[in-house]
């Protein structure tokens, strides 16, 4: 019990950047109702973005005044990528059968992960990613990292961004009007092609942020890391209520907080040994997962078929 308040704040950070991934997945789903499985690899490339300013730099730049720098280079290939998939890989396949969108997402997801593997230097192994400098910061009962306090600020500042964004501007009304009744919207003048692509964006750009936030945390960067926090992402997206930008990152938090306790404390369970540490870690998850699913399969703050009618 003297591990808690250490393994709460890990939960709670590990659940942030998985939320902040998720608000993207949850975007697109809310408009367009397209699962883009491609979404991980739009967050690795972020983080390869980010990479490269920090290379290009001069040696012994303060990483303070590089981090603008990384995180506009990291959301800019986000948002390049994420739009070129949406009008050349996703736009053709609107009017398809629900099928064909999700095995292109698969398929761009793998060729986007090989491209960064085969195409960027060194990719075939961890690249490092640059990390402030001096040791953790102890607040008494936990400690956090320097990198975690970008996590902290970011996260947070971005869904409240993003919900006010949504629910106040003329565009953010548009996206509500698309994703209510998309040929509606169309009779009402609104763009629904740029309205699609805006949401593309905006998630690929969240994505990036994270993909930075990544790197501080834990100081690398490898062309694989895509998959397993898509799938996580996707998980909290899910857990939270696929389409509700708040439910993203409370589902987020709450598959944290998972993760961390059950790799905690799981295997000191009479009987449960062997299912403890952090190889189980993702099978918890994705137990959580299954349980959401059975006993509120709408999510956590997601409505009813019936509430919606």
């Amino acid at each position: 019990m003297n591990d808690l308040p250490q393994q709460l704040a890990n939960g709670l950070l590990l659940g942030a950047l998985y939320g902040l991934i998720a608000i993207g997945y949850t975007m697109v789903y809310g408009i367009v109702q397209l699962i883009n499985f491609a979404h991980g690899e739009i967050f690795m490339i972020g983080g390869f973005g980010a990479l490269t300013v920090h290379l290009w730099l001069p040696s012994g730049t303060s990483l303070l005044l590089a981090l603008p720098l990384m995180i506009l280079m990291a959301m800019a290939c986000s948002v390049l990528v994420a739009v070129g998939a949406e009008r050349f890989a996703y736009r053709p396949l609107r009017e398809a059968p629900r099928l064909a969108p999700l095995i292109t997402a698969i398929g761009l997801s793998i060729a986007l992960q090989q491209a960064i593997w085969a195409f960027y230097p060194d990719a075939t192994k961890s690249r490092p990613f640059p990390e402030f400098e001096g040791g953790r910061l102890d607040f008494g009962a936990f400690a956090i990292s320097r990198g975690d306090l970008f996590l902290l600020i970011a996260a947070p500042l971005c869904m409240i961004t993003l919900g006010v964004f949504v629910s106040k501007t003329r565009t953010g009304r548009a996206m509500q009007a698309t994703s209510q009744d998309p040929d509606t919207a169309k009779l009402m003048g609104i763009n629904t092609d740029r309205i699609i692509v805006t949401a593309f964006a905006i998630g690929a750009a969240f994505a990036a942020i994270a993909a930075v936030a990544h790197g501080l945390k834990y100081g690398e960067v490898n062309f694989k890391m895509g998959f397993i926090a898509g799938l996580k992402a996707f998980t909290a997206a899910v857990l939270g209520g696929i389409g509700n930008i708040y439910g993203a990152m409370i589902g987020g938090l709450v598959l944290g907080l998972a993760e961390s306790m059950a790799t905690a404390y799981i295997e000191n369970i009479p009987g449960m040994s062997q299912l403890g540490g952090g190889a189980w870690k993702d099978v918890w998850a994705f137990v959580l997962l299954i349980l959401v699913l059975l006993l509120r399969p709408q999510g956590l703050l997601g409505a009813r078929v019936s509430d919606r009618a």
